[in-house]
């Protein structure tokens, strides 16, 4: 199974961007240690960040040709972008929303995703683990569906 794990917007600031909040990883570190954790759980894992919402929208539109499921923390875009809600609604790939911190105690516009209703589950305030919770949804939610699909 592959996974598309998409970072959105400031997340390359990791390590340095609000510590207290996100934590001190890196988005390097944490990139790899997304990536040992998929292959811990049989997956491979390709990663992507990017500022820029159309860039998510390109990525994520060329993922529905090869990825089986995504992990996204949408960053602020979460809140925000019908753009990015219609693109996940159109991939039609499994998706996960998650969040490092944890939005629901945070400013009020943080409870308020764009995304939720397109995505499978929504995981915050793990910090990693957030991503690896993902995952392990994703991966169940595979078999879920292999279990349930009819024989021919």
């Amino acid at each position: 199974m592959t996974i598309f794990v998409v970072h959105g917007p400031n997340l390359n600031l990791l390590g340095e961007r609000e510590p207290a909040v996100y934590g001190t990883l890196t988005l390097a570190e944490l990139n790899a240690q997304i990536r040992a954790y998929g292959r811990s759980r049989g997956c491979e894992i390709r990663t992507y960040q990017s500022n820029h919402e159309g860039r998510l929208l390109d990525a994520l539109q060329r993922a529905r040709h090869w990825a089986r499921g995504v992990v996204i923390n949408p960053g602020a875009y979460g809140h925000t972008s019908y753009a990015l809600r219609d693109c996940i609604a159109g991939i039609s790939i499994p998706t996960v929303e998650v969040h490092l911190s944890d939005v629901e105690a945070r400013e009020p516009f943080r409870k308020i995703s764009t995304i939720a209703e397109v995505c499978i589950g929504k995981i915050s305030g793990r910090g990693p683990q957030s991503y690896f919770e993902g995952i392990d949804l994703l991966i169940e939610s595979g078999r879920d569906r292999l279990n349930s699909a009819e024989p021919a």
